[in-house]
């Protein structure tokens, strides 16, 4: 019987220490990340928590699915990178100590966009960059170097900066299709005797391919 392959391991390719599952390496109760979704970088991997999601000083959360592939240099900048723009300085004072702590107050209620959200199958090309409660759907694609300023669509490419929608890789017919059969949320198992139609087939094939989840009379 085929063997899926183990999510628990840091180091799903023993001959790559770039390559990072990122489920067994977060630490953080902010950062919620899916099965085999992995990070790559040559200079180290699993410092991603604190090279790659940045100004994370909560409450929001960083949630990313399944199967998601992270390419070097992905960066989430969160909500605790905000500063007061409606002063003649947006410098934050109150930071620095002294005296200066004593106005802390006047960095409460600074605008928060919430949770930055992250859907399954999404990838990240090499050092893209995406800014707080930022939404990108399932299936999505983000180009090298996009700057991700609003959400992305499921099954959108989107790429620059800021970041546009270049195309959507199917149909809205077809996407409804792809999100319906959900081969993320399959069992293991499953989706290991069916990677080839994960992989190459066609949605047909894939629809094919699900599992039957009807109870049984």
């Amino acid at each position: 019987m085929p063997v899926p392959a183990d999510p628990t391991i840091l180091h799903p390719m023993p001959e790559q220490p770039r390559v990072v599952l990122l489920k067994p390496l977060v630490n953080s109760p902010l950062i919620e990340v899916g099965e085999y979704s992995y990070y790559d970088d040559p200079d180290d991997a699993t410092a991603f928590e604190t090279r790659n999601v940045l100004y994370h000083y909560g409450p929001e959360k960083l949630v990313i699915g399944k199967f998601c592939a992270l390419g070097t240099g992905v960066r989430f900048i969160m909500n605790g990178a905000n500063h007061r723009m409606d002063g003649p300085s947006t410098f934050p004072f109150p930071t620095m100590g002294g005296s200066w702590s004593e106005h802390f107050d006047l960095l409460t209620g600074l605008p928060n966009r919430g949770d930055t959200v992250v859907g399954n199958d999404v990838w990240f090309g090499h050092g893209t960059t995406v800014m707080p409660g930022v939404r990108i759907g399932h299936g999505a694609i983000i180009g090298s170097g996009a700057v991700v300023t609003t959400d992305v669509p499921d099954y959108g490419i989107v790429g620059g900066n800021p970041a546009r929608l270049i195309r959507t890789r199917y149909s809205e017919q077809d996407v409804t299709r792809l999100l319906t059969v959900a081969w993320w949320d399959w069992p293991a198992e499953h989706i290991t005797e069916h990677v080839r139609t994960i992989m190459s087939g066609s949605i047909a094939d894939l629809e094919a391919a699900a599992p039957d989840t009807r109870p049984a009379t």
